[in-house]
């Protein structure tokens, strides 16, 4: 495996890249799809614990994974957070040959207000991702009010060049509604862009994996039932994607 972290352009936003060595063996994944990780943080911080596990987690499954650490705090708007979003998406689109990755094959994964910020992009972006993966997101305006800076609404933004999401949630979310995945899996089926929505009953905000790795030795942040988002969300990527072609296809 390969890892080696760039620097975007005109901000402090970093992108680190964890690539698949290319193998005769692996002959049908030369070219692999990727997934780009949005920690959460309330534009405030970013969550470690919703960065590189969940890289490792798509890693596993032969994904290409990227991390990225965007610009956040105070001093910061969010039209800088977007705006690293959008290279970061470019950079990683502009060397897929050498990164032998398939161009067409990105998705955006993201936490919280990373979250957001993947359906910004996926809604607003000029370049799109191809799939978005949503984490308890903060999709409406009114969560400015937990958040470094002020955000647009993602939902009302919907149109024909979304691309297909997967949203998952739960229902107590005390620091982000259910609301917001809500309005947004209704603004997608109103635009007949498909999506996959779960909403578990029981979880605190931030769960990340929901296991013990992303725990932070809370027992609270373990959720069997949620923990099962990523199993799912990886079902429905593979299906989306059609990662990795055999005799039989």
């Amino acid at each position: 495996m390969k890892t080696f972290v760039e620097k975007l352009p005109n901000s402090n936003a970093t992108l680190t890249a964890y690539l698949h060595d290319s193998s005769p063996e692996l002959s049908n994944a030369n070219i692999r799809p990727c997934v780009i990780v949005f920690p959460g943080g309330g534009y405030g911080t970013l969550s470690d614990r919703e960065g590189e596990p969940i890289a490792a987690a798509f890693l596993a499954h032969g994904y290409h994974a990227f991390v990225l650490r965007y610009s956040v705090g105070k001093s910061m708007c969010f039209s800088d957070a977007l705006n690293d979003a959008q290279n970061a998406l470019h950079r990683v689109r502009s060397n897929a040959r050498q990164w032998n990755l398939n161009p067409e094959l990105i998705a955006v994964c993201g936490f919280s207000a990373g979250g957001h910020l993947a359906a910004s992009l996926g809604v607003m972006g000029a370049e799109r991702p191809n799939a978005m993966i949503l984490a308890y997101p903060c999709i409406l305006s009114s969560m400015s009010r937990i958040l470094s800076f002020p955000v647009p609404t993602c939902d009302d933004k919907v149109d024909s060049s979304t691309p297909p999401a997967f949203l998952f949630h739960t229902a107590n979310d005390s620091a982000v509604p259910v609301e917001n995945s809500l309005r947004m899996a209704d603004a997608l089926d109103r635009n007949k862009i498909p999506f996959e929505l779960h909403i578990f009953p029981n979880g605190p905000h931030g769960l990340a994996l929901a296991n013990e790795l992303t725990s932070n030795g809370s027992k609270a942040m373990c959720n069997q039932p949620a923990a099962q988002w990523m199993p799912l969300c990886l079902t429905w990527l593979k299906n989306l994607f059609v990662n990795f072609y055999t005799d039989s296809h």
